[in-house]
């Protein structure tokens, strides 16, 4: 190994986050059970405003999506992105600036949450200085990773950074749109848009940041660690690229299916419903593609804990993006909306899809950062149950609530009058609720043993040196 450590990729930085990221997932996920918890013994926020469930849900969103998601992204991005093109990081100090004060904001608009501080739009809720921070911090993110891209000794650009390009290009767009505003105090502003226009803005931006951050962000993860994984190359290098273009142009307009029967004219709301319907083609090919490129390599799911959370976190990301656009169907929509159905849809997705290939990925690079084998697999393998039988019974669960809800909700007697009251309907609920929350403890202990397990793993060592290779430029890189 150089001594030069300007030769060397900056790993460090890549460690931190893993690092940042694993401890907002158990901090979010355990304030997911207390809510979970509430909403059975509804006295347990012992009258304060900030125990109640108003105040810790956007905690437990953003938290998940924000602290554990995108520090998983920007950890993955900056470990692949030196890899695929050869380089060490571009502006290696303006990614610590990234890593740490991505942290801080979330921990500070966290506790703006719980102060109640908020602009009361979902996977938006933080408030205009939040907003700014965000955009600098996310556009230094930029800055780094295309930097990379620009210094690259490969000519080609591999897959999974078209995916990450297209994460961080998009989302800037969409929170800066979604969020323009007028503030009026430090902790108050009112949004350019109004009415209709401000909720159609709102879910362009919500669906989509669930679309290229949740969904295209991690599939830039999964192009580069499941070929590494499974040590063979992608199946269809032309269908990644094929998917790529399709799941980009189709995806961006598919927010308009949260509105339907609403007051957005209706044209729109058709045209949310047909493009959802369309991603089954994008979102389909990827899963296809991946789990063939792991075809030849299925003895390795007998020992490998984190081939079988990537393969799992496959098998549930094309479930959720199979019912993501049934869902958006009208005469299906009708049941489901505002019904715990869509609780159990998000959470397909978040943990079975993000929350699984994210775990694998962490459970791929942990020991070759320390350069030695993890800690334990039988530790890993504990966890991968854990995680499954977690998953499987929350999904179960909202999906039993949520049916239940929206059949008793279209319910009418004789007269025309609903047949079920709120109240009733809703105090119906209390098993589900009671399942969702055996489901969430079960997810959080599996979370907090691969924390521990890492933590062993990679204690007392710091993350091994490795020189980029020399190469051919015209190389083309396979993962």
């Amino acid at each position: 190994m150089s001594n030069d450590n300007n030769a060397q990729y900056h790993d460090d930085v890549v460690l931190r986050l893993i690092q940042f990221s694993i401890f907002w997932a158990i901090v979010a996920m355990a304030a997911g059970v207390y809510l979970s918890a509430e909403l059975i013994w509804p006295t347990i926020d012992f009258s304060q405003p900030w125990l109640s469930f108003g105040r810790l849900r956007p905690l437990h969103t953003n938290g998940i999506i924000f602290g554990f998601g995108v520090s998983a992204l920007m950890a993955t991005a900056f470990y692949s992105v030196q890899r695929t093109c050869h380089v060490p990081l571009f502006g290696h100090r303006l990614a610590w600036f990234c890593c740490y004060g991505w942290q801080l904001v979330v921990l500070l608009g966290g506790l703006s949450l719980l102060a109640g501080w908020t602009s009361s739009k979902e996977y938006a809720e933080l408030e205009w200085p939040f907003d700014i921070a965000i955009a600098v911090l996310w556009i230094s993110f930029g800055v780094v990773f295309f930097g990379t891209l620009a210094i690259r000794k490969i000519r080609p650009i591999y897959i999974s950074n078209w995916f990450y390009g297209a994460l961080i290009i998009v989302i800037a767009m969409l929170h800066i749109v979604n969020n323009l505003a007028l503030p009026v105090t430090l902790d108050k502003s009112y949004s350019l848009y109004a009415g209709a226009q401000d909720a159609v803005v709102q879910w362009w931006y919500g669906h989509n940041a669930v679309g290229f951050l949740l969904t295209g962000g991690f599939l830039g993860m999964v192009y580069y660690f499941l070929p590494k994984q499974a040590n063979r190359p992608i199946w269809s290098y032309r269908l990644s690229i094929v998917s790529f273009w399709a799941f980009t142009y189709t995806y961006i307009w598919a927010g308009p299916h949260h509105l339907h029967y609403s007051a957005i004219p209706e044209w729109v709301q058709s045209l949310g419903m047909v493009m959802s319907i369309i991603l089954l083609a994008p979102s389909w090919a990827t899963m296809i593609n991946g789990i063939m490129t792991v075809s030849g390599a299925w003895q390795k799911l007998r020992t490998d804990p984190a081939l079988k959370f990537i393969v799992l976190a496959l098998a549930f990301y094309g479930l959720a993006t199979f019912e993501g656009p049934m869902m958006a169907i009208r005469s299906v929509n009708v049941v489901s909306h505002f019904t715990d159905w869509t609780i159990g849809h998000v959470h397909s997705g978040a943990l079975g899809w993000n929350a699984m290939i994210t775990y694998g990925t962490f459970y791929f690079l942990i020991p070759r950062m320390a350069g030695r084998e993890l800690y334990s697999t039988r530790l890993a393998n504990i966890h991968f149950w854990l995680a499954l039988a977690g998953t499987m019974l929350y999904i179960m669960a909202m999906w039993a609530a949520g049916v239940s809800q929206g059949l008793l909700w279209l319910s009418i007697d004789e007269t025309g009058e609903l047949g079920f009251s709120f109240t009733d309907i809703m105090s119906s609920m209390a098993p589900y609720y009671g399942l969702r929350l055996i489901a969430g403890l079960i997810f959080l202990t599996g979370t907090i043993l691969m924390a521990w397990n890492l933590y062993m793993t990679m204690r007392g060592n710091k993350p091994v040196r490795v020189t980029p290779p020399a190469v051919d430029p015209m190389y083309e890189v396979k993962a």
